[in-house]
């Protein structure tokens, strides 16, 4: 199956999913966002990697930063922090350049390494697109951490590739419905910027619909 152009989802949206299931269709079917200090810290670390002007070389290193990056086989589309082309014999030409070039996605954080997958399915995710775009394999990643200033190299498994592909496939369905998953408080909640629009601990036992039923019932 291919999508269309006008039915890609965002790559960041898998990180949202990944994390919580009603955040995503907050932020991506309902179009609702609000500003925390962790996402302005977030905008502010993405803003200088996302320098599209940007381009390096440093010895057997190519390096350029949002670099645009899609799929019609998953229907995504989005945009890798900082991509590094490497000397390599499993690579690709480059326009310009001497020999073969295998990429290499980094993906920047604000934080630290968290318990959950959510940061390596987005890497996960760019990596497939560029699969897709290059003809490639492309058997690694990292991910940079502000808060650490550290990098974390990333597998890119099977398993992995296989959560994105379901994670997707779920995120799909859900965006064609404009169906927004009930809330599931977790101690997360806490430290969501959109805690104020979601309601965890008011709709934990109710529906929205609910709520608002009986909100119009109460006037």
């Amino acid at each position: 199956m291919a999508f269309e152009e006008e039915d890609f989802l965002q790559i960041a949206g898998l990180q949202h999913f990944a994390f919580c299931r009603r955040q995503w269709a907050l932020i991506h079917v309902e179009n609702l966002w609000r500003d925390n200090l962790r996402t302005v810290e977030g905008e502010l670390l993405h803003k200088n990697a996302h320098d599209d002007t940007y381009t390096e070389r440093r010895g057997d290193t190519l390096t350029v930063r949002g670099e645009r990056v899609f799929s019609r086989t998953l229907g995504v589309s989005g945009a890798c922090d900082v991509l590094e082309f490497r000397l390599h014999p499993d690579g690709v030409t480059l326009p310009g350049q001497e020999g073969l070039w295998l990429p290499y996605p980094v993906e920047y954080k604000r934080g630290s390494p968290k318990e959950h997958s959510a940061d390596e399915l987005q890497l996960c995710c760019q990596a497939m697109c560029l699969e897709e775009m290059l003809c490639c394999p492309i058997p690694e990643g990292s991910l940079y951490y502000g808060e650490t200033r550290r990098r974390v190299k990333v597998p890119l498994t099977e398993e992995l590739r296989r959560t994105v592909r379901d994670d997707l496939t779920e995120m799909h369905q859900y965006a064609s419905r404009g169906y927004t998953p009930r809330v599931k408080p977790s101690k997360a909640c806490n430290a969501c910027s959109l805690k104020e629009q979601c309601l965890p601990a008011l709709l934990r036992r109710r529906s929205v619909q609910d709520y608002l039923e009986r909100s119009c019932e109460e006037l």
